[in-house]
């Protein structure tokens, strides 16, 4: 298993991963074709798949909006979890984002999503509860939460 840049050419794989994995929040505007390209195009260094065998088996997206790093989407298929690959992806993330010059990551987390809570707790994340998240549609988006 290697961990390399995610690229166009990974999307479909990507997405049948997403779709394996309960409590992945998508959409049908952002998390298409189109908009993942647009979120690689911005951000082509700092997003990564787990790979063997030409098979992906996680994934992670992460970008930064100049000052803060953003982490999006971090899936390991079910069948590979407890192997250490999410770990590795989010190292990689985390040591991108710094060599861009960022130094603060945040990330969302349905609260009904245990599995992925108890995820990034282990991996040091923090919960703010000094924040009220705020969120404002500027188009309609379909959810296809899984």
């Amino acid at each position: 298993m290697h961990i390399r840049i995610m690229t166009c050419h990974d999307y479909d794989a990507v997405y049948a991963l997403w779709l394996s994995c309960k409590g992945m929040g998508l959409n049908d505007v952002d998390d298409s074709r189109e908009g993942i390209e647009k979120y690689l195009r911005r951000n082509p260094a700092t997003c990564f798949v787990a790979e063997d065998k030409n098979r992906i088996l996680g994934v992670i997206l992460s970008g930064h909006d100049g000052r803060r790093g953003f982490i999006h989407h971090t899936a390991v298929h079910p069948e590979c979890r407890g192997m250490g690959i999410g770990k590795q992806l989010v190292e990689h993330a985390l040591a991108a984002l710094k060599q861009e010059g960022i130094s603060k990551a945040a990330l969302v987390v349905f609260q009904r999503n245990e599995t992925g809570n108890a995820f990034w707790e282990k991996m040091g994340f923090s919960q703010r509860t000094d924040l009220v998240y705020r969120n404002l549609a500027l188009r309609e988006l379909v959810r296809m939460d899984t």
